[in-house]
């Protein structure tokens, strides 16, 4: 159990680290796509959308491309950083936010397309600001669609292979989080430590859902 710590402590930091950072990206761009009325709204919806139909391996491809210090933006981020992006816990970041976009983004923009647009021109008549009905207003409404954007990309992050073994492989301490671990285990035919590991996902897996559908139930409870 002692040897799995590194990877499943590596396993939580990225997928709290990826759940802030996409939760500060991932509100304006849901926020755009609720409010919006321009004909790029379908195209960009696509885009993010897209890694919950394109294969993880076919998108790690892609983007371990991108982060290779010979193409434009990873060589960029070596000539200001000093370090790569591939192979690295940055470089793990980045990838998985791509890969959990849209579980944070779909969710809020459920939440902010229920909001009543009578509440937002209510505040607007008493001299609140944009941003004011924004903190204000919104988000109050709209707390359910935060709490499943940030528990879902959490739980999303820690499940993901494909796309962590193309950008980051398995260095220890660095990039080897539990699902590279779980399958060198059962590829060394360690089947011991695979069954515990797998055990430990499929319980973190079952508590995430029952804590999703617990706070939509309790919610509906509340606003019947």
């Amino acid at each position: 159990m002692a040897e799995m710590l590194p990877a499943l402590g590596l396993t939580m930091r990225l997928a709290g680290v990826t759940a802030l950072l996409l939760l500060f990206a991932g509100t304006p761009l849901a926020w755009w796509l609720a409010r919006t009325h321009s004909a790029a709204r379908p195209v960009v919806e696509a885009i993010t959308a897209l890694p919950l139909v394109l294969p993880p391996t076919v998108l790690g491809f892609y983007l371990l491309l991108l982060f290779s210090p010979t193409s434009p933006f990873g060589g960029f981020w070596v000539a200001v950083t000093g370090s790569t992006l591939t192979f690295s816990f940055t470089g793990l970041v980045l990838a998985s936010m791509v890969y959990s976009l849209p579980f944070m983004v779909q969710p809020l923009q459920a939440a902010f397309e229920s909001v009543d647009d009578e509440l937002l021109n209510a505040a607007a008549s008493l001299g609140a600001s944009p941003l004011d009905r924004f903190f204000s207003v919104v988000c109050p409404l709209s707390v359910r669609g935060f709490l499943n954007g940030v528990i879902l990309t959490f739980a999303h992050t820690v499940g993901e292979f494909g796309v962590v073994l193309m950008v980051g492989g398995s260095l220890p301490g660095e990039t080897r989080v539990v699902s590279i671990a779980l399958y060198e285990y059962v590829e060394t035919m360690r089947l011991d430590a695979a069954h515990q590991l797998a055990g430990i996902l499929l319980a973190f897996s079952v508590l995430v859902l029952v804590i999703v559908y617990t706070l939509n139930r309790r919610y509906r409870m509340r606003i019947a």
